[in-house]
């Protein structure tokens, strides 16, 4: 676990304060940010691979103080009232409908799901996305699968995540590289997942797995949407991620630009 050096409550992905933000909070006001998230560090990462403490240098959210930074700011985001109090944060790469992998901050909170874009290299929180935990209907767990003739695949399992009762995007969606329009959400671990045991907690996908089912179950128990079946269905089968040439999210991925990480005299 990673350790704060503070009085803490303990959660699967990394361990957070109790206090919570005020209601009506706005993200970059330094009032609405408790005094102890300001204060919290967390204790180095210690890895005797050389190799990978190399690697791990290379990844600014990995450098000290930055997800304690990272975590305060998505707190403030993170309205009281519609998501209630935050249970576990994780780091992640999402995989889109495109194949491009993108590093992630993931809150799960008591009625949210917060899927959070944050720069690590300028420490702003570019984009959140808040999906309700009662919507969830599918959570899906399993290898990655392609079209026969795609030239871009990966390995490797995922866990991919739908609400809304959509199984598929809009064509205009699905055919936009760039769109964020879309009715599910895939991820897989951080590339430096199993760098060492401290930032696995953080990490860990099993792990990430077993709290967002136990809370998306939970929420569909206390509120759950009127008119409609309730309740949220566990799958074991393939991801399908239907890209064909991927030679966009080949060079995405090999350069691993959807990753905040030094790269010779600049970052990005």
């Amino acid at each position: 676990m990673l350790l704060v050096r503070q009085a803490m409550e303990i959660v699967g992905g990394t361990e957070l304060p109790p206090s919570q933000p005020a209601a009506g909070a706005v993200r970059g006001s330094e009032s609405a940010v408790p005094a102890a998230c300001r204060t919290e560090t967390l204790t180095p990462f210690s890895v005797k691979d050389p190799t990978l403490q190399a690697k791990i240098k290379d990844y600014f959210v990995f450098r000290p103080g930055t997800i304690e930074r990272a975590v305060s700011d998505i707190r403030s985001i993170a309205m009281p009232t519609e998501d209630g109090g935050v249970q576990s944060v994780w780091l992640l790469t999402e995989i889109d409908h495109w194949n491009n992998e993108k590093e992630r901050l993931v809150l799960i909170t008591e009625r949210s799901l917060l899927l959070c874009k944050y720069d690590f290299i300028s420490l702003i929180c570019r984009q959140v996305i808040r999906i309700s935990l009662n919507a969830v209907d599918t959570i899906s767990i399993g290898e990655f699968l392609f079209p026969p003739k795609s030239l871009n695949k990966r390995e490797g399992r995922g866990i991919r995540i739908q609400w809304d009762k959509q199984d598929r995007p809009s064509f205009i969606n699905r055919w936009n590289p760039w769109s964020t329009d879309m009715p599910y959400a895939t991820f897989t671990e951080h590339p430096m997942a199993n760098a060492d045991e401290k930032i696995a907690s953080l990490c860990q996908l099993e792990n990430f797995k077993t709290q967002l089912i136990q809370a998306v179950k939970k929420a569909h128990k206390e509120a759950p949407l009127p008119g409609r079946a309730n309740g949220v269905l566990i799958l074991e089968r393939p991801l399908l991620i239907q890209t064909y040439i991927g030679l966009m999210s080949f060079i995405n991925n090999e350069a691993k630009l959807g990753y905040s990480m030094s790269r010779g005299t600049i970052g990005f």
